[in-house]
């Protein structure tokens, strides 16, 4: 049939309208108009001449905000390439620890979110102070690698990721919604980031190859000039898009969390019971019980990933339940975790290592338990999603805490 003749005969289908649309966009629109012609008077296609013709009116002052905007971005993205750059320079004198790189980069996009959020007072005078503290702080600790040291420059990353959450939060900071938009934003970042480093490598490797066919060998000057401004600057720009509503990180995250929730599940079920074949065990191979808790981490990680990317939908769907196995597979893992970490305790007493995990593992058990009672709730059809976003959106302060007591205090008793 013509689909002049498609289109006339379902004016007042919106259903069928649609999906004569969306098998042929194209043809759907050049034979729209005649359509219209004939028919001025029907409602229906007056909202699809609209849908089809529609221009945004041109606003000065959103082109200005726009263009202010993008100039902040610029900048910020500047001083963070410049900043690293300078950082790295006395890394590599080993006058200052590597951690310190995340003073070059976090603190321009904290300044990006509290631009867009015009926080209280209080709130940009906590987060300069904290961020100044810390930068003082870990930069008085002496430049040796001792466990508690260590341990200090792995949970700083930590603390300082929550506190680039207050500065995306601004006044709502105790919102659970915008706690959510802030872990969505942060999938939509990591997407988003790691697509434009490809692009960037292959741009790399180009150059490399370039330099190389005229006998002039750039690499050491590339990578530690353009390529280290390049990733840090390139951190404030996947801001700047993400925040902007970039519709490519928007909208595949939802399917890379679909996809990629069945498959961790598959592959951790299948990693166990070869765990169990084999007769490994956390209790008695230190390495291993590393790699299991590494394990948690990631099936932590894409658990709240998905639920994150879930939305409002209070229809249930094969994705809640997947979601709901890996958070009782994490669970049961974090447990046998928990059981090799106290044995190893009393075993071979207290060390600062074995001490911050059990109090992650803790800290993670506590959170997958209120996690998993939550999901089975809406499972249950006694709740909706939103008591799931809070389960996670509620406890990460408590991650942030625990982190600033590893920092400080971890130095200074071990």
């Amino acid at each position: 049939m013509d689909i002049n003749n498609q289109i006339a005969e379902n004016i007042n289908n919106p259903h069928e309208l649609e999906r004569i649309f969306r098998k042929d966009p194209e043809a759907f629109e050049k034979s729209f108009t005649y359509v219209w012609e004939q028919n001025p008077d029907s409602q229906v296609l007056a909202v699809w001449y609209e849908r089809l013709h529609f221009k945004e009116t041109a606003n000065t002052e959103n082109a200005s905000l726009l263009q202010k905007d993008f100039l902040l971005m610029g900048i910020l993205a500047t001083l963070a390439g410049l900043s690293t750059r300078i950082i790295m320079y006395f890394v590599e004198l080993e006058v200052i620890a590597p951690i310190n790189l995340a003073f070059g980069i976090l603190p321009f996009i904290a300044a990006y979110f509290v631009y867009n959020n015009t926080p209280k007072k209080s709130v940009v005078y906590t987060l300069v102070s904290l961020f100044l503290v810390s930068a003082l702080y870990i930069n008085l600790l002496p430049l040796e690698y001792t466990d508690s040291i260590i341990l200090t420059y792995l949970h700083l990353p930590i603390f300082l990721w929550v506190l680039l959450g207050l500065a995306f939060t601004g006044n709502k900071y105790g919102i659970g919604s915008k706690r959510l938009a802030y872990l969505k934003f942060n999938g939509e970042f990591a997407i988003l980031y790691a697509t434009m480093a490809i692009s960037g490598m292959l741009l790399t490797a180009l150059t490399m190859q370039l330099f190389t066919f005229v006998g002039i060998n750039i690499e050491e000057f590339y990578f530690k000039n353009v390529v280290l401004f390049g990733a840090a600057a390139l951190s404030v720009v996947a801001t700047y898009l993400v925040s902007r509503n970039l519709k490519l990180a928007k909208n595949i995250a939802p399917y890379i969390a679909k996809i990629f929730s069945p498959l961790v599940l598959a592959t951790l079920l299948v990693y166990l019971v070869t765990v169990i074949w084999v007769g490994k065990s956390p209790f008695l191979d230190r390495d291993f019980l590393l790699s299991f808790n590494g394990i948690l981490l990631i099936v932590l990680a894409v658990t709240i990933f998905s639920i994150t990317e879930s939305g409002a939908d209070k229809t249930k769907n094969i994705s809640d339940y997947i979601n709901f196995s890996l958070i009782v597979l994490a669970l049961i893992i974090d447990s046998v975790a928990l059981s090799a970490i106290v044995f190893r305790l009393s075993s071979y007493g207290i060390t600062p290592n074995r001490l911050a995990v059990l109090g992650v593992n803790i800290l993670i058990w506590v959170n997958l338990i209120w996690i998993m009672f939550a999901y089975f709730r809406f499972l249950q059809n006694k709740t909706g999603p939103s008591t799931i976003q809070d389960a996670v959106t509620k406890y990460l302060p408590v991650y942030g805490l625990w982190a600033a007591f590893v920092v400080v205090i971890f130095p200074l008793i071990f």
